[in-house]
């Protein structure tokens, strides 16, 4: 009974003020995007933890494959690259290259002949693009976790959301991610609710007292700063690292800013350094109660994906915004949908139909510290949420691009292409043209055709007569 009172008071006394003291410091410089310079050297010590546990599972493989054994690098796959495939695509692919598109089959005969002396090699090409996509298609593996790919994280950061039980490996390094957990669950999560809750409720009572002042220049610089020290004191819920580059490209009023998606939270990556106005899906629970808040003060623009009115509702809003300078810039992700973090998917045109300046962001996160992607088909959005307050960290990258317009010579779907690949590349993703929908509805008929196009164009018959 004493020594249960002497922790007490050691507890309450000794350890809580200085850690409540250090806290509401945090949350004050968060406030105003300052820093103490801890989350850094937080991350640069994850850093050396990894390595250690790197060297400890080498160690460990090593042991396990004798010299004599068969070489076991040939049956994996490259990792030279940081590829994460089972199969190297070469040749001919289903998606006309143009530098090929000229190339036809290397025989020119009429179409009777090609009836009587029809060569299997003919359809060799599309038969080998349908086996790649029955092993490993390029659209399904974009819906799951980078870390649950074939190939795992070239080095394992103790979290057991892998393929692979290295924990297990070694007693030593079991102790360490046991320490990791026990950090992690016990210390990392409370202090993170607690700023999730802080954050919610500040804005929530921020935006509702807004939502009652007159429009007018101290309403937007009111709700200017209140956004940004909102969503700053969000990103530290998740000990959110961010390396902003190029910044003098940020999006301003009027305009329209498009990025890859991979996370809910890349709204908040992105609010912390600039306001934006939202658009996108009505949500019901958290997430819902996140965007009714942020419309009482804000222009937000919120619809119902099922109803086909409310998109031309959305159109002419956009139309609305875009052409008063004074307004936020709107916050587009023209995925439609979240990938992981590997790739940038098909953007939809609607937002390149609109006219005015586009401004390209890409945003690329590192995965060491925790993979941010979510998969809403598998986690909700309050389980997604506590999955990331119990990661390491959320470190990424944003890199802002010089603004794009639309060229004489382009419609709304080329401008979109050259838009996404501008990401693609900056970001360091694979650019895909799939529509990110796939992986709730089936292919549609004119992609078949398509391809029926392709491979009709590939024969280049001679029509006359022998």
């Amino acid at each position: 009974m004493m020594l249960a009172e002497g922790l007490q008071f050691l507890l309450f006394h000794f350890l809580f003020p200085p850690i409540f003291l250090l806290f509401v410091i945090s949350l004050v410089l968060a406030s105003f995007g300052k820093s103490l310079g801890i989350r850094k050297r937080y991350v640069e010590r994850l850093l050396h933890v990894f390595e250690y546990g790197r060297i400890k599972i080498e160690k460990a493989e090593q042991k396990r494959w004798k010299p004599d054994d068969d070489d076991i690098s040939a049956e994996l796959p490259d990792e030279s690259n940081g590829s994460t495939t089972v199969i190297s695509r070469e040749g001919m692919h289903l998606v006309p290259d143009p530098e090929k598109q000229n190339l036809p089959i290397p025989r020119n005969r009429s179409f009777d002949t090609f009836k009587r002396e029809f060569q299997l090699s003919d359809a060799m090409d599309f038969v080998k693009a349908g086996v790649e996509a029955i092993i490993e298609d390029e659209v399904t593996q974009r819906f799951s976790a980078e870390g649950h790919l074939l190939l795992e994280l070239p080095s394992w950061n103790l979290l057991t959301r892998t393929n692979r039980n290295y924990h297990y490996i070694s007693m030593k390094l079991t102790f360490v991610w046991v320490l990791g957990w026990i950090f992690r669950y016990s210390i990392l999560l409370p202090m993170r609710l607690i700023l999730m809750v802080l954050g919610v409720g500040w804005l929530c009572l921020c935006t509702g007292c807004i939502g009652y002042l007159p429009d007018g220049r101290a309403k937007r610089w009111l709700n200017t700063h209140v956004s940004l020290m909102c969503f700053r004191i969000l990103s530290r819920a998740f000990s959110a690292m961010i390396t902003y580059h190029d910044r003098e490209n940020r999006a301003k009023g009027g305009g329209i800013c498009v990025a890859n998606h991979t996370s809910p939270i890349d709204v908040v990556i992105l609010a912390c350094d600039n306001c934006y106005a939202l658009i996108g899906q009505s949500h019901e629970g958290f997430l819902g109660l996140l965007q009714r808040a942020l419309a009482r003060a804000g222009d937000h623009i919120w619809f119902e994906r099922s109803e086909i009115k409310d998109r031309y509702a959305v159109s002419r809003r956009l139309k609305e915004h875009v052409d008063d300078a004074s307004k936020w810039p709107i916050l587009i992700f023209p995925e439609g949908t979240c990938i992981n973090n590997t790739s940038v998917m098909m953007f939809k045109k609607g937002s390149f139909e609109i006219g005015g300046v586009i401004y390209p962001v890409a945003i690329k996160y590192d995965s060491k510290f925790g993979d941010p992607f979510w998969n809403s088909s598998k986690f909700s959005m309050m389980q997604y949420l506590l999955m990331m307050m119990t990661s390491w960290a959320i470190v990424c990258d944003v890199w802002y691009l010089p603004p794009m317009t639309l060229m004489p010579d382009e419609d709304a779907v080329d401008f979109a292409d050259r838009v996404k690949a501008a990401i693609a590349r900056k970001g360091g993703l694979v650019d895909l043209m799939w529509d990110g929908q796939l992986k709730r509805i089936n292919a549609k008929l004119e992609w078949k055709e398509k391809q029926q196009e392709e491979y009709s164009r590939r024969l280049v018959l001679d029509q006359s007569p022998e």
